[in-house]
C-alpha cells in the first residue's frame, strides 16, 4: 500500500506514510490470537484464594507432617527392631509406613515451602519430576494394600498353608514387585503428559503437580488423548482394587463360619484396620479421577486430594497401632528402653 500526496502536502504525507508503516510492522509482529506457548515454569495457586489462612494452613500442615513422620517412623522402627512382629503380616506394615513417609514427602514440604516464603513457581521439569514420583509412590501403595489384603486372606483362610506361602522370600518378593511395578508405565505416563502442548495460562490451581489441573492447561487435547490418559493413570489403581475386594469378600464368609464369637472378632479386628486404610485411600482416589470434571470442580479435586494425600498417611499408625494389642505392646517397650 503506497500513500498518494500531493506536492503541497509532502511532509503531511510522509508523516502519514511513517504512521501506517509502523501500524503494517506492529500488526505484522503481533502473535495470532490463540498462539500456543510453552511455559518454562508453572505457578501452584495451593490456598492463594485464602491468604489470611496462609500462616495458619503452614503450621497445620507443619503439624501434620512431622505428626506424620513421627507416626509411620514409629511403625517402621518396631516392625523392625522387635522380634515378635517379625511376621509377614508386620513386615508388610513396616514397609507401608516406609512409603507412606515417601508418599507424602513428595507433596507437603513443597507446599509448606510455597505457604512460607509465597513463592507458588515451579519448573516444568520440577513438575514432571512430582508428577512422576507421585504416581510412582501412589501405584505401589495400590499395590501393596493388596498384598496386605492377600496375606491376611491366607492367614484367615488357609492358616495351614500360610507359614509355606508367605514365607521371607515370598514377601521381599511381593514387596519388590510392589515397589518397581509402577516404574516405566508411570514414567510413560508422565512423558506423555509433559509431550502435550500448553498455552494460554500457566497457573496450576492445585497445591501440587497432579493429573487433572495439568491437563487443564493442554491446548489442543482430544477426548480421546484425554481418555487414555486417565485410563493408564487409573489402571494400576483399579486393578488391585477388585483383588482387595475379591480377598475380603472370601475373609468375611470365613470368618461368618467361625464357631466361637471370640475368634470372629479378633478377626474382624484384624481385617477391619486394613479395610479402612482401604477405603480411604481407593474411595478419595477414584472420586477425583473418575467423577465428570466441571469449570467449578478445582476446590473439590484440592479436598479429595487431601484425604488420599495426607489423611491416610496420618491416620495409618493410629488405625493400625491402636486396634492392635501386639504394635502397643512392642511401643511400650521401645518407649521403656
Amino acid at each position: 500500500m503506497h500513500a498518494v500526496c500531493l506536492p503541497k502536502g509532502t511532509r503531511k504525507c510522509r508523516v502519514a506514510g511513517r504512521a501506517m508503516q509502523n501500524s503494517m510492522m506492529k500488526h505484522q509482529e503481533r502473535p495470532p490470537e490463540g498462539n500456543l506457548t510453552e511455559p518454562m515454569e508453572f505457578v501452584l495457586l495451593d490456598f492463594a484464594d485464602a491468604p489470611h489462612l496462609q500462616w495458619f494452613l503452614f503450621g497445620l500442615f507443619l503439624i501434620i507432617y512431622i505428626m506424620i513422620l513421627i507416626g509411620n517412623g514409629t511403625v517402621f522402627l518396631i516392625t523392625k527392631l522387635d522380634p515378635a512382629l517379625q511376621t509377614p503380616m508386620y513386615f508388610l506394615l513396616g514397609n507401608f509406613s516406609f512409603l507412606e513417609i515417601c508418599y507424602v514427602s513428595v507433596v507437603l514440604p513443597r507446599m509448606l515451602t510455597s505457604l512460607c516464603t509465597q513463592r507458588r513457581t515451579i519448573s516444568l521439569v520440577a513438575c514432571a519430576a512430582q508428577m512422576c514420583f507421585f504416581l510412582m509412590l501412589g501405584a505401589t501403595e495400590c499395590f501393596l494394600l493388596a498384598v496386605m489384603a492377600y496375606d491376611r486372606y491366607m492367614a484367615i483362610c488357609h492358616p495351614l498353608h500360610y507359614p509355606l506361602v508367605m514365607n521371607y522370600k515370598v514377601c521381599v518378593q511381593l514387596v519388590a514387585g510392589s515397589w518397581i511395578g509402577g516404574i516405566p508405565v508411570q514414567i510413560g505416563q508422565t512423558f506423555q503428559i509433559f509431550s502435550l502442548s500448553f498455552c494460554g495460562s500457566n497457573l496450576i490451581n492445585h497445591f501440587f503437580c497432579d493429573i487433572p489441573p495439568i491437563l487443564k492447561l493442554a491446548c489442543g487435547i482430544s477426548v480421546v488423548k484425554e481418555t487414555m490418559v486417565y485410563i493408564v493413570a487409573m489402571l494400576l489403581g483399579t486393578v488391585p482394587f477388585p483383588l482387595i475386594l475379591v480377598s475380603y469378600s472370601k475373609i468375611i464368609s470365613t470368618i461368618l463360619k467361625l464357631p466361637s464369637a471370640t475368634s470372629r472378632a479378633k478377626a474382624f479386628s484384624t481385617c477391619s484396620s486394613h479395610l479402612i486404610v482401604v477405603t480411604l485411600f481407593f474411595g478419595s482416589a477414584t472420586i477425583t479421577y473418575l467423577r465428570p470434571k466441571t469449570q467449578d470442580s478445582a476446590g473439590t479435586d484440592k479436598v479429595l486430594s487431601l484425604f488420599y494425600t495426607i489423611a491416610t498417611p496420618l491416620f495409618n499408625p493410629m488405625i493400625y497401632s491402636l486396634r492392635n494389642k501386639d504394635v502397643i505392646k512392642a511401643l511400650k517397650k521401645l518407649l521403656c528402653k
